[in-house]
């Protein structure tokens, strides 16, 4: 149990780590605009039509940091505070949700991947945590209830891996693109890139989380089971 608690700290802290950072560095872009002037809206709208995507609307959603894209709807869905401003920051997340919408289009394997995990991917984070509970408590008498839990947990630990390169590719068209369009310029398109790639950690922090977490699962589980 101590071991959990070393990895739940190490992780939390690298979390924490990673948020803070990621939330300075938008601050901070997000007071640098772009010198096309674009609002996050008219970004997402250009590159859309750039990549020949025509049948993609772009709308706001309330919340900071909440810009995703749907593709069941086909919208990018960007925060208020992208939507409306021309800053490199907006420009940053506009073009990394049209990504999505790119990879869509273009039938991107790992995007299919993801999209067709969703729907178990629910299900196992809305019951996993109780199926391990259950299961720990009940190892000795019950070990295919922890079993369970740790199969529906490692379906999210590879929901969790396969977002990686959904969203690093996503971010990698959209540097590409914003140096092509002329949104960024040479004096500033450093920062749209550090902006998506402190993004990017957040995920891979997340990751190695979940991977760290499902060996422990694993080991409690053999554990048990030789204690029978």
């Amino acid at each position: 149990m101590i071991s959990y608690w070393i990895i739940f700290i190490v992780f939390a802290l690298a979390s924490y780590a990673v948020g803070a950072s990621l939330q300075r560095k938008f601050k901070r872009y997000s007071a640098v605009p772009v010198d096309s002037g674009l609002t996050g809206r008219e970004v997402a709208e250009k590159m859309l039509r750039d990549n020949g995507i025509y049948d993609v609307t772009v709308t706001s959603t309330p919340g900071h940091l909440t810009d995703h894209y749907n593709p069941v709807s086909k919208t990018v869905n960007l925060s208020e505070s992208v939507y409306n401003t021309n800053s490199i920051a907006a420009a940053a997340v506009a073009a990394h949700e049209c990504g999505h919408a790119v990879q869509h289009a273009r039938a991107y394997a790992p995007l299919q991947m993801r999209s067709a995990l969703v729907p178990v991917v629910s299900f196992a984070s809305n019951w996993v945590q109780w199926i391990l509970l259950i299961g720990i408590f009940t190892i000795n008498l019950f070990p295919g209830v922890m079993l369970f839990g740790i199969v529906l947990f490692a379906l999210t630990t590879l929901f969790s891996f396969i977002t990686l390169p959904v969203e690093i590719d996503a971010s990698r068209r959209a540097c590409a693109w914003l140096e092509t369009a002329g949104i960024t310029s040479p004096r500033n398109h450093s920062m749209a890139v550090d902006a998506l790639r402190s993004a990017a950690y957040t995920y891979v922090v997340a990751a190695l989380g979940s991977l760290a977490t499902l060996v422990y699962y694993v080991l409690m589980f053999l554990g048990g089971s030789r204690d029978e």
